[in-house]
C-alpha cells in the first residue's frame, strides 16, 4: 500500500531573537548553533528541517533535552510560528492560515496529548474527555455517548464522574487520550505524552495506543527522549540534535544502519534481541528445498525466535504475513544481527 504524506515539513527553520530574519542569514551561510548564540545573541532551534509524516502512521520524533523535538511539534499547530519554510497539511499550506482556519485546525483536525495531562481540575473525567466538543459548542449531552465510549475504549468505564485528583497518573493520562479520542480529529500530537509515568504503566500505555492505532489508523506526531519507547512506536524514526535531523527512516534500518555517532552512542547499549524484528534480518525464500523448523511472523521480535530455537544457529525459519511466506530467517544471520555497535569515542560528550 503507497505512503502518502498527511503533513510535509519543508526547510523549516527556526531562530529564537530579536531579529530572526536577520540571523537566518548568518546561519544560512553557515554559522551553527553556537556561533550564532555568542555572535548575535540568536538561538538556533531549529535548522532545515525536511519531514514527511504518512498518513495512518506513528512518526517519532526522538532527541535529547534541547534537540528541538517539541519546538518542532508546535509548529505543526502553529503554536510556534517558523522563521522560514513550509508547512503542508494535504495539499492546505498551514502557514497561510487565518485566526478562523487555525481555531478549526486546533479543534477539529489536530488533537493533542501533553505530557502533564492538562485536565480541569474542576471538571469531571467525562467533562475532560468531552472538551474538544464542549469548545466547538456541543453540551454535555451531546458528547456524553461519545466521550463514554472512549473513556470504556482506554479503560475508564465506571470512573466518568470522577475528579483528575481522584485518579491515578496512568488514569488521568487515560483521560487525554479520550480526549484527544473524542475530538475525532485525523491527526494527534503526543508531546512526552508517556514520560511523566512509571515505567510499567508506561508501558502499559504504550500497548493502548498500539492497540488502538491498529483499529483507528491515525496519523500519530509523537515526540520523546527515549531509544526503546521510539522503537516500539514508530513507523518512521526521526532523530533530532541541536535542531538538525541527524537521520530518518524505519527505526530498524536505523537501528542496524547507524550513520552518526551520535545515533550510536543512543543504540550502542539496546537490547537488540528485543527490539529488532524478523522482517529485519529475514532474506527472500530461496528456491532450494529447505527444511524449515518451523513458522515465524515477520513482526515477531528477535528474542521470541531465539527462545523457540533454543539458540541452535543451524535452523531456518519460515516467515509468514497473511498466511503467506514472505521470506525466510536463517539463524546465522540473527545472530550476527544480534552484534551491538560499540559506542563512539564522543559517548562522554553527550549527557541525558
Amino acid at each position: 500500500m503507497p505512503r502518502t504524506a498527511k503533513i510535509s515539513i519543508k526547510s523549516l527553520y527556526k531562530i529564537f531573537g530579536p531579529t530572526p530574519e536577520a540571523a537566518l542569514e548568518y546561519v544560512k551561510q553557515g554559522m551553527g548553533k553556537t556561533e550564532l548564540l555568542e555572535a548575535q545573541n540568536h538561538v538556533l532551534a531549529l535548522q532545515d528541517i525536511n519531514v514527511d509524516i504518512n498518513d495512518g502512521e506513528i512518526t517519532v520524533i526522538m532527541g535529547l533535552s534541547g534537540s528541538g523535538k517539541s519546538t518542532l511539534i508546535r509548529h505543526l499547530n502553529r503554536l510556534i510560528e517558523p522563521t522560514a519554510g513550509e508547512i503542508h497539511f494535504g495539499d492546505e499550506d498551514i502557514l497561510s492560515y487565518n485566526e478562523a482556519e487555525l481555531r478549526t485546525l486546533r479543534r477539529e483536525r489536530m488533537s493533542m496529548v501533553f505530557q502533564k495531562f492538562a485536565l480541569l481540575p474542576h471538571r469531571t473525567v467525562l467533562e475532560n474527555a468531552g472538551m474538544a466538543l464542549d469548545v466547538r459548542g456541543f453540551k454535555t449531552r451531546d458528547f456524553e455517548d461519545e466521550a463514554k465510549k472512549w473513556l470504556g475504549r482506554v479503560g475508564l468505564e465506571g470512573n466518568e464522574n470522577l475528579f483528575p485528583h481522584q485518579l491515578s497518573g496512568g488514569m488521568q493520562q487515560r483521560v487525554g487520550i479520550a480526549r484527544a479520542l473524542v475530538s475525532n480529529a485525523p491527526v494527534m500530537l503526543m508531546d512526552e505524552a508517556f514520560s511523566a509515568l512509571d515505567p510499567l504503566i508506561r508501558s502499559d500505555m504504550q500497548d493502548l495506543l498500539l492497540e488502538l492505532q491498529s483499529e483507528l489508523r491515525k496519523t500519530i506526531v509523537f515526540i520523546t527522549h527515549d531509544l526503546d519507547e521510539s522503537l516500539k512506536l514508530a513507523d518512521h524514526l526521526v532523530i533530532l540534535k541541536d535542531g538538525v535531523v541527524i537521520q530518518q527512516g524505519d527505526p530498524q534500518n536505523i537501528l542496524l544502519n547507524p550513520n552518526d555517532p551520535y545515533i550510536i552512542d543512543f543504540i550502542s547499549d539496546i537490547n537488540r534481541a528485543r527490539v529488532l524484528r524478523v522482517r529485519s534480518v529475514m532474506v527472500e525464500p530461496t528456491s532450494d528445498d529447505v527444511s524449515y523448523a518451523g513458522d515465524l511472523l515477520e513482526t515477531d521480535n528477535l528474542e521470541t525466535v531465539l527462545s523457540k530455537s533454543d539458540g541452535d544457529v543451524s535452523l531456518v525459519y519460515q516467515v509468514i504475513r497473511n498466511d503467506e511466506q514472505v521470506g525466510e530467517l536463517h539463524m546465522k544471520d540473527l545472530t550476527r544481527a544480534l552484534v551491538p555497535v560499540p559506542a563512539s569515542e564522543e559517548r562522554n560528550n553527550y549527557s541525558n
